[in-house]
């Protein structure tokens, strides 16, 4: 995985989701170091508050669908309120507004246990919103494991012309 080709291998995808655990173990142990004195109504709306604008109208959505298609807004609205970047303005807006506390814990303890835990990341357009196997991913796998195989060495395209079909996919977006 590189910026050239931003995908993850199933190891890479282990890996990652490894980086999150360790957050999300922190957050654990700070919960527990902290337990008596975190507000648990706020807590539990931060934790909450994610999924209930972010999650839960995209699965509705999702499930409702007779062909799995839903509005990109459905994504639009997991990314951002899954996304680090927001969760970060949104404790600085609330330690601006009404202090420092224990009970943000919520936010990383929510996001990281999604990564981590789960392998929840960003969700990108091009995919069903909820989990689904991609057949051109498999076909992807299937000729990188036979290519690390026999050691290979592929030169890289230079045009999408001298892309693979299934690169060609991707190229686009």
């Amino acid at each position: 995985m590189d910026q050239k080709n931003p995908f993850e291998t199933p190891t890479t995808f282990r890996l990652h989701r490894a980086e999150y655990l360790v957050g999300f173990v922190a957050s654990i142990v700070l919960i527990v170091l902290h337990f008596g004195e975190i507000r648990w109504i706020p807590f539990i709306l931060l934790f909450l508050y994610i999924d209930l604008i972010g999650y839960i109208p995209g699965a509705i959505a999702f499930r409702r669908s007779k062909d799995g298609r839903i509005s990109k807004a459905y994504y639009v609205l997991y990314n951002t309120m899954h996304s680090l970047i927001t969760q970060a303005a949104v404790v600085g807006l609330w330690m601006l507004l009404i202090g420092p506390e224990w009970a943000l814990l919520a936010i990383p303890f929510h996001v990281f246990g999604d990564r981590g835990l789960f392998g929840n990341f960003l969700k990108p357009f091009g995919l069903p919103f909820e989990p689904m196997p991609n057949p051109i991913y498999e076909q992807l796998m299937r000729a990188m494991r036979a290519g690390s195989q026999s050691q290979a060495r592929v030169p890289a395209p230079t045009s999408p012309a001298a892309m693979p079909e299934t690169a060609k996919l991707g190229a686009n977006r």
